[in-house]
């Protein structure tokens, strides 16, 4: 199926923005002293402006997403031949091209999206910008973040920051997701920690350093993250499609103490009541 520019562009811009959740979570964690007052997030409607998954032929894309599933099944054990690195780009162009089909993820959800990060970062694990897109395609599109804290740490054992000035971006990274997602405070402050050793010789890291540092040195002295959790589970409930990912992301945001309300349509939205 072809994929239109304009959709593609939209859910590339998608991905950066997400990104950027995790920074100004972070930023907000520093500097909020109390956080109480955070309440639900207001459903959001992602299909707006979208041509309705009738115009398209479901079983045509379901069987495309079967066939690209075992395509990439194959590349998971076919030898490299030194060639690990073209694979890993040819894989991220093709993820590109699968994140950005719109119409078609109405239909299947974004299952594949582990696959593709499996692939890449088995292929070049010292690839260190590829891992913020790794965490939004499969801690927050897919809600595992479990399986992105595995890819992750690929990158984490392969690199360091003699070798990549840029290493950082994957302990800060991974941070993000055990602090936002897992609620792991011990392994976020660990990461944070290392996020700004890493950065601290770079360009950034008269930036950086300092923030990471800050982020530690909170959770050590409040490692009570449900706000901030409850904040992330909102975003993948309220920017996913997928029924399974929707459940998750629901079931989360419960055990965090989240309230459920229904609409008069049966839209649901989640209140964090005040923490005592």
């Amino acid at each position: 199926m072809e994929v239109k520019i304009e959709q593609f562009s939209r859910k590339w811009l998608s991905l950066l923005i997400n990104g950027a959740i995790g920074s100004a979570a972070l930023a907000g964690v520093v500097t909020m002293q109390s956080i109480e007052q955070l309440g639900g997030m207001p459903p959001v409607s992602s299909v707006q402006g979208q041509k309705p998954v009738s115009a398209m032929s479901v079983a045509i894309v379901k069987q495309e997403v079967q066939q690209e599933a075992l395509r990439l099944k194959m590349l998971k054990s076919i030898p490299s031949f030194g060639f690990d690195n073209l694979i890993a780009d040819w894989t991220f162009l093709k993820f590109l091209q699968y994140f950005g089909d719109d119409e078609a993820r109405e239909v299947t959800g974004y299952n594949l999206s582990a696959d593709y990060f499996d692939i890449i970062t088995r292929r070049d694990p010292k690839w260190a910008d590829i891992y913020l897109f790794l965490s939004t395609a499969v801690s927050f599109y897919q809600g595992k973040p479990e399986t992105a804290i595995k890819f992750i740490e690929r990158g984490t054992n392969a690199l360091s920051r003699q070798n990549n000035p840029q290493a950082w971006i994957v302990w800060r990274t991974k941070g993000i997701d055990e602090l936002l997602l897992l609620g792991d405070i011990p392994d976020s402050m660990r990461s944070h920690e290392m996020a700004a050793d890493w950065v601290e010789n770079t360009a950034d890291g008269p930036k950086l350093a300092p923030i990471f540092r800050a982020t530690a040195e909170y959770l050590r002295r409040d490692p009570d993250s449900v706000p901030v959790r409850f904040t992330a589970w909102s975003t993948v409930y309220y920017q996913t499609t997928d029924k399974l990912v929707r459940q998750r992301a629901k079931q989360a945001l419960v055990k965090l103490g989240a309230q459920v309300k229904k609409d008069k349509d049966g839209n649901e939205s989640f209140i964090l009541p005040p923490r005592k």
